[in-house]
């Protein structure tokens, strides 16, 4: 029977029996026992998710129990039975037996309480603590007596817990079933026909206990009843009911009360003995003192598990006559159980940008014990800028407060204090570490407003001039800088053609070597920007500033420098000392100290005559001048600058004593310069020699074509006498026509005193060529000749003209240069 029951079940695998919604949440009633793999319900269906949400919500079952009993299919959102449920082993006797399981979802937080209520099946028999039950009667029992016998315990519950009991049919005793206060059957034996020991002096009857169950299920037990001789009085219970309080976590071997039991007899039939007479889980946290009925703690109390003992205890003389009484204790809950603090979920890492009044977290507080010390109250340290709300019974959510900033605080240590209202109050706390992740919502920020960098012109490429830094209080790749130059132009070129800068370091580079004198100063604008997304940037201005480099010497501006051109001033004869001669004038291309000039007369003819202004470069006479002073005086003036090291540039001065032009001895005694004569000489040269070339090809020319047509007359002219004998015997005539074929003529060319005939050969022609098209060709020529000469020359006389005009209007110039400061000296 107990098999197929078993049977049926498995086949069943679980009956639903009920969804009810509870606060928003859910509560199923199962059956014990279910099979793994099981269906309790749809969690997905019934709070009205959508299946797809499930996983990317990252939902999950959370529960207190040791044993996690059901898990969540998040592709189907079924809620599965995944270990064995035994009603028995989860809540024992007591009349609700729920599961909570707790439902999180997160992003953002959601919390669904799931009660799971288990519906006990009929699977445990009844049973009894002892194999037989052992009862000593007197023969001079009276009819009607009663024998308490032990109780039957069924694990189940309800309807399927023991509901009655049945003897065996004998012919001596009956039974009798009663209900106790607390709703439970026991039994009691009842002597229906005296008994007779000479008859029989021990009897065997089977007792059974059945439950409500269906089926049924029954479990039995042997009663042993040994007859003794007559013994006429019982032991009697001062009271049939004893009742008494025990505190909670009571010590081993305090006394609870003491029972106590009197005998009408003497001697041995008066000697009363106590024990524990039912069968109950609850004996070994008692004990009972067989002689004087003390009863005294054995084990642990705990109001948590159990707040109220009943016992059955037994009085028996010395002969086995036994009365019965009830002993109630009751527990008092003491504040025991701190509370305990349990994260149910819990923000890994909370951004630093969500507003005031987000949840990040769920709390739940349990406390075992009841009552007011069963009532807690949570709180967090001060200064954190989080609270907890409190949300359904026992649990509370941490919600934000105010505004985060992972710049200012990147983690929070909260702790969390929960304490009971009992007295003494108990507490406990639980850390809670939350980290804030970073938002790119700091832009980089320069350490300084503007940049200023300082190079020397003539810079090498490459050379470093400054370096920005900027910083970001983001976090790893929102706070990573990188640099870059913004778009701009300098002197109408890219910026990126005078600077570049690192995009890691800041440093900024030269692309090129600067001038000083072409750009002192320009700006460019660096922008840094990180890596968040989307990416924030600041600029700044950088000042690159050009120092000048004495790189420029001195330039001369009057007079040209010596090797240039060629300059004369006149000085008047009666120019006293002091008087201005002529001025220097130089110009640096630099600035600064490297631009101030300063004037030198290296050389001069006389050293005592004159003397130039150090910074002005005028030349004034020293001393008055003198009859025996030289006419011609050169002087070679150094022009030098201030810087380091300092640069010059030379030039010479000729000067002519003389008050007007006419006294002025002719160019040629002057130094004129020699490069400018040889280069003068050089293209006359030029010109002759090629007017005279080309003169004397015109005249070979000529003399050939006019030597040509008067050959034959003179090669037999009649003034040379030409022995026979030596003219050539196998010669015909030598008037043009030979032994030759007629394709080819020949000339014959006699030398006087030579004995042998020259022979030239000429260029074949045939007889049909005319003889013009070599006389085109000859005028051609000659006429191409001519052109070339006229070209030549006419190029030679335009350089030796220009240059003859340059010199003269040199000396023009000087003249006119001159002719201030004669006035001036003359005045």
């Amino acid at each position: 029977m107990v098999c197929n029951t078993i049977a049926l079940h498995c086949c069943l695998a679980f009956i639903f029996l009920g969804l009810i919604p509870a606060n928003g949440d859910l509560s199923y009633t199962v059956e014990e026992e279910l099979k793994r793999g099981s269906v309790i319900g749809n969690i997905a269906k019934d709070l009205g998710i959508d299946l797809g949400k499930l996983s990317a919500r990252m939902a999950r079952l959370d529960t207190d129990n040791s044993v996690k009993y059901c898990s969540l299919n998040p592709n189907s959102g079924d809620l599965i039975v995944i270990e064995r449920i035994d009603r028995e082993g989860l809540c024992a006797k007591k009349a609700s037996c729920v599961i909570l399981e707790e439902l999180v979802l997160e992003n953002p937080l959601e919390l669904h309480r799931i009660d799971i209520r288990v519906k006990d099946i009929n699977d445990n028999s009844p049973q009894f603590k002892e194999k037989t039950l052992d009862f000593e009667i007197r023969e001079s029992t009276y009819k009607g007596a009663r024998f308490l016998l032990d109780e039957a315990h069924d694990g189940d519950i309800g309807e399927n817990t023991v509901r009655g009991y049945s003897l065996e049919q004998n012919d001596h005793f009956t039974l009798n079933v009663k209900t106790n206060a607390g709703g439970r059957k026991y039994a009691e034996l009842v002597l229906d026909k005296e008994l007779d020991r000479e008859d029989k002096k021990e009897m065997m009857l089977l007792l059974s206990a059945f439950d409500g169950g269906s089926p049924q299920r029954s479990g039995s037990v042997v009663i042993h009843v040994t007859v003794l001789d007559a013994n006429d009085n019982e032991p009697v219970f001062s009271q049939p009911v004893y009742k008494a309080q025990l505190a909670e976590n009571s010590p081993l071997d305090t006394v609870v009360l003491t029972v106590s039991a009197t005998d009408a007899d003497e001697g041995m039939n008066s000697e009363v003995t106590y024990g524990f007479v039912h069968v109950s889980d609850e004996s070994p946290s008692f004990s009972l003192n067989p002689k004087t009925g003390e009863v005294a703690v054995s084990g642990s109390i705990d109001y948590e598990k159990e707040s109220s003992y009943e016992m059955q205890i037994s009085a028996k003389d010395g002969l086995g006559l036994a009365s019965y009484a009830t002993l109630i204790i009751d527990i008092v809950d003491m504040n025991d159980n701190a509370p305990v603090v349990q994260l149910k979920s819990i923000s890994k890492a909370i951004p630093e940008n969500i507003p005031p009044g987000t949840e990040v977290g769920i709390i739940n507080v349990q406390d075992r014990d009841s009552e007011s010390n069963g009532q807690v109250r949570c709180s967090l340290q001060q200064g954190v800028p989080f609270k907890l709300v409190p949300s359904i019974k026992n649990y509370y959510s941490l919600v934000s407060t105010g505004q985060l900033d992972r710049e200012v605080v990147s983690d929070y240590n909260i702790t969390i204090t929960a304490t009971d209202e009992g007295s003494p109050p108990l507490s406990s706390s639980k850390s809670v570490q939350l980290s804030v992740a970073d938002i790119n919502d700091n832009p980089p920020v320069f350490e300084e407003e503007s940049y200023s960098a300082y190079v020397s012109e003539n810079n090498k490429a490459g050379s470093t001039l400054c370096s920005v830094a900027a910083r970001d209080p983001d976090w790893r790749q929102n706070g990573t800088v990188i640099y870059s130059l913004l778009a701009g132009e300098v002197n109408g070129s890219p910026v990126s053609s005078y600077v570049s800068v690192n995009g890691d370091t800041g440093v900024i580079h030269a692309v090129r070597s600067f001038d000083y004198e072409q750009l002192r100063s320009f700006k460019v604008q660096v922008m840094a920007r990180d890596n968040g997304s989307p990416p924030l940037s600041s600029n700044v201005t950088v000042s690159v500033f050009i120092s000048d480099v004495n790189d420029n010497a001195p330039q001369i501006l009057y007079p040209a420098p010596e090797g240039k051109s060629f300059m004369t001033e006149l000085v008047p004869k009666a120019a006293h000392g002091g008087s201005l001669v002529s001025k220097v004038i130089a110009v640096d291309a630099d600035s600064g100290q490297n631009a101030w000039l300063s004037y030198q007369i290296v050389k001069s003819t006389d050293r005592g005559l004159f003397t130039i202004g150090v910074h002005s470069g005028e030349i004034r006479t020293q001393r008055d001048i003198s009859e025996s002073d030289s006419m011609k005086q050169n002087l070679i003036v150094s022009v030098k600058d201030n810087g380091q090291p300092s640069l010059s540039a030379t030039c010479s001065m000729y000067l002519l004593i003389s008050d007007n032009l006419a006294e002025v001895p002719e160019l040629k005694d002057i130094s004129y310069d020699e490069k400018n004569s040889k280069l003068t000489s050089y293209l006359i040269i030029a010109l002759v020699s090629v007017s005279t070339f080309f003169l004397t090809f015109i005249i070979i020319i000529l003399g050939v074509r006019f030597c040509r047509r008067r050959k034959p007359r003179l090669l037999f002219d009649g003034a040379v006498a030409i022995p026979s004998a030596y003219l050539p015997p196998n010669y015909a005539d030598v008037d043009g026509t030979g032994t030759l074929r007629s394709t080819y003529n020949y000339d014959a060319y006699l030398t006087t005193g030579s004995r042998t005939s020259d022979f030239k050969f000429v260029s074949s022609y045939n007889d049909n060529t005319l003889p013009a098209d070599q006389t085109l060709r000859k005028i051609f020529f000659f006429f191409f000749c001519v052109c070339a000469h006229i070209v030549v020359c006419g190029l030679l006389w335009l350089l030796l003209l220009s240059k003859l005009m340059f010199r003269v209007q040199k000396v023009y110039a000087a003249l006119t240069f001159i002719k201030p400061y004669t006035m001036a000296t003359r005045c």
